[in-house]
């Protein structure tokens, strides 16, 4: 192994003619197979109203989103194990049919419980597509080249924030809302057929394989399904300071133990201590979780600021927090000439240094403000994180083998999606107990937005803006914190210099991925 520094440049293997030639199909289909995975919530979301309308339940329809992100996360961690023991291929493949699955039966769901069953199906998939692909963006490229894949990935999601509600929107407004699903399926098919037919993993010296450790994938599923549930249904479905907010949390807990006494035993663990011991990939694991959790304030409350407290139509809203979606992947895919000078440790540091000052100068825009102001920081939010995310995401790639790297990656994606449902839930706690303490108690953010959503069911909706106000800067002083909180983590228990592995190396142990063929 060696230090980045200087040498971060010269480490990089020399691919062969075989291993470059029909790359660009390999990467066409990653692309395809994440922008299923990352439009799904945002085109669902606003056909909403017309599945309710069509099969009731509206008291449960918020499992429409929990049970697909509970499936999603819990699996991450089993299905790097998986590609890391079988092959990217096989589980890659496996994830597409079971979201494609999972996509079919939701448009032929008779009523909301089945449709909820048939979005965990769509999870279960999901969860695969994520981590895998994430995986092969490492196994594709060497790391000089690697910023350029993961730039594409993050234009993948950048456009999908944007264009999934307009599209939702379309199809709900000119077809059935089944449609929402149904159009995943030729989508699917074509990355599916790219897959099956341009990616080909070579054959590399057999090495005895322990047994698939199932004891600790069902025990990591369970442990991580019930601590989801009692974060993503407390104060919604049930008080926090209630008996099934007790026991979902307490059951959690028991089960971490029980997974801990499992994982120990088994011969080839579903997440191995070493994700833990080592210095670097237990400090992105912890700033990455940091990142999820300061996301939640531009994410989830920003579009209601600008539509409570701004006065804009909801297309306006969801503009200004999609600048931060445009400034993300530019700035991801210029990192790499910042951390080949100054180290992966070091860039993360600017970067997340620069996001704490701007969450922190959110709180001081002066009320109600216009439009263009939020919307620059939300510019700049996008750059500074866009250095902080890709060069821990490449360090870890780049500091293990093949057969390990499923599992590092699968562990980051894992921390950042425990940190979100995390914010989502704190952050939430803290803009109601504002709002409560402004308003004597009356209402939630959401009920409060509602109203103000229409303007002549209040005689005064002025304290309620300076309420949602006052609430959503309370959320952006939080995600400050946890940005510093990243910050300290990078300073104190990140190594200075991350151990890369030279990938000429590498190459010499087979433990590259070759994308092709010739008969391709």
């Amino acid at each position: 192994m060696q230090g980045e520094g200087s040498s971060v440049g010269t480490q990089d293997a020399v691919r062969t003619q075989d291993a470059v030639r029909g790359r660009g199909a390999v990467v066409a289909a990653l692309m395809l197979a994440m922008a299923l995975a990352a439009v799904d919530s945002t085109i669902v979301s606003t056909a909403v109203p017309q599945i309710v309308g069509a099969l009731g339940g509206f008291s449960i329809f918020s499992w429409l989103f929990s049970g697909y992100l509970l499936a999603a996360t819990v699996t991450l961690p089993v299905y790097g194990k998986l590609s890391d023991t079988f092959g990217r291929k096989p589980v890659l493949i496996a994830g597409c049919v079971l979201f494609l699955l999972g996509s079919g039966l939701c448009a032929l769901a008779w009523n909301m419980e089945s449709l909820i069953a048939f979005r965990v199906v769509q999870g279960l998939g999901g969860g695969a597509v994520q981590g895998t692909v994430q995986t092969l963006a490492a196994d594709l490229y060497p790391l000089k080249e690697r910023p350029k894949i993961q730039a594409k990935l993050s234009t993948v999601w950048a456009t999908s924030a944007v264009a999934g509600p307009a599209l939702g929107g379309l199809i709900t407004s000119y077809a059935d809302w089944r449609w929402i699903f149904l159009i995943n399926l030729p989508i699917g098919a074509v990355a599916l057929w790219l897959i099956v037919r341009h990616l080909h993993e070579p054959a590399r010296e057999a090495v005895p394989r322990g047994r698939v450790d199932w004891p600790g994938a069902l025990a990591v599923f369970a442990c991580g399904g019930t601590l989801l549930t009692a974060l993503v249904q407390g104060g919604v479905a049930w008080d926090w300071v209630s008996v099934p907010s007790f026991a979902f949390f307490g059951a959690g807990l028991a089960l971490i133990g029980v997974v801990v006494i499992v994982e120990r035993r088994a011969e080839e663990p579903i997440i191995p201590g070493w994700v833990w011991r080592r210095r670097t990939i237990a400090a992105v694991n912890l700033a990455l979780g940091a990142l999820g959790l300061l996301m939640v304030a531009p994410t989830v409350f920003l579009p209601t600021y600008a539509q409570s407290v701004l006065g804009l139509a909801p297309v306006a809203a969801g503009f200004v927090l999609s600048v931060m979606t445009l400034s993300w992947p530019v700035s991801a895919a210029l990192s790499q000439h910042v951390y080949r000078r100054i180290g992966f440790r070091n860039t993360a540091i600017t970067g997340i240094s620069g996001a704490a000052l701007i969450l922190f100068t959110f709180p001081f825009l002066p009320y109600p403000g216009t439009a263009w102001q939020p919307a620059l920081l939300m510019l700049l939010l996008g750059a500074a994180l866009g250095l902080f995310q890709l060069p821990l995401i490449v360090g870890v790639q780049s500091s293990v083998g093949w057969a390990e790297r499923g599992t590092a990656t699968a562990s980051v994606l894992f921390c950042r999606q425990i940190g979100q449902t995390l914010g989502a839930a704190l952050f939430g706690a803290v803009a109601n107990g504002v709002l409560a303490a402004r308003l004597d108690g009356a209402g939630s953010l959401d009920s409060v937005a509602r109203i103000l959503d229409d303007p002549g069911s209040v005689a005064d909706p002025e304290p309620l803006r300076r309420a949602v106000d006052a609430a959503v800067d309370s959320v952006y002083l939080g995600a400050g914190c946890a940005a510093v909180a990243a910050l300290a983590v990078l300073v104190f228990l990140a190594p200075r210099r991350f151990p890369v592995l030279d990938e000429r190396q590498l190459s010499s142990q087979k433990d590259q991925l070759s994308p092709t063929q010739q008969s391709d």
